[in-house]
């Protein structure tokens, strides 16, 4: 990750917030925090000052994917990565105080799934420090889910091994998309309203379209699972999103 810039202190009022004084880092024991911002644009909104919200949490080693949002549920998002909470708190601070509107967010951690702890450790972390955009694939999607535990369908009652039978035959879906589709999946039981957040990061629109539709086949979701709302876009330069936005 990048090292700390002198952004920060030299932006202007209407720049990136300082970290308060006495202030304590939090930092998650395993992984990273993921935070989602899902905006709008309003009247006092400064690209400017977006642009230097971005480029100081990035110069503070966090790494920023801004995306350009299709649809009327917000008009661009963020999503930010990295080991310390406060400093995502910052970055919050600093898009409402460019003038954006939050609408909508989302809280997790990157974590490795119980059914996979016994993996080589170079596997595990890419799921817990994913290197983010991945290259040539700007078709992004988002959707938090979660197990149901309804008197018919409880994950939660069915034995350890079950779960994982039905898990590993969803990563078998999930692994033939491989090359056209990167999936991250953050952990959220606790954090947020429902139990995971899937991000999704495709060479092209229909990937996404069409790994979500096979992999609903698989028990595990198409008895087990519940899934909030989608938000879909492309990734795209903050710059060029400005741009895109008229804000610039």
């Amino acid at each position: 990750m990048a090292e700390p810039s002198s952004e920060r202190s030299a932006a202007g009022p209407r720049g990136p917030s300082a970290q308060p004084t006495g202030a304590t880092t939090l930092s998650p024991q395993v992984g990273w925090g993921v935070l989602h911002l899902f905006c709008k644009p309003t009247p006092t909104t400064d690209a400017q000052a977006v642009i230097a919200a971005v480029k100081a949490a990035e110069g503070e080693g966090d790494q920023v994917v801004p995306v350009a949002v299709l649809g009327h549920k917000a008009d661009l998002a963020f999503m930010i990565l990295g080991d310390e909470l406060r400093r995502q708190r910052r970055f919050q601070t600093d898009l409402q105080a460019a003038g954006l509107e939050i609408v909508d967010s989302y809280v997790s951690l990157t974590e490795v799934s119980e059914y996979a702890q016994g993996m080589p450790e170079e596997m595990k972390a890419p799921r817990l420090a994913p290197q983010l955009p991945p290259e040539a694939k700007t078709a992004w999607c988002f959707y938090p889910m979660s197990k149901k535990r309804s008197p018919e369908q409880n994950w939660f009652t069915e034995p350890y091994e079950r779960r994982k039978e039905l898990m590993m035959e969803h990563g078998t879906s999930g692994r033939k998309f491989a090359g056209r589709v990167l999936q991250v999946v953050t952990g959220s039981t606790g954090l947020d309203d429902y139990e995971w957040g899937v991000t999704l990061f495709a060479v092209h629109p229909d990937d996404l379209k069409e790994v979500v539709y096979t992999m609903r086949f698989d028990e595990a979701s198409a008895v087990y699972a519940e899934f909030g709302p989608f938000y879909t876009g492309m990734v795209t330069p903050v710059e060029d999103l400005m741009s895109e936005l008229g804000l610039t």
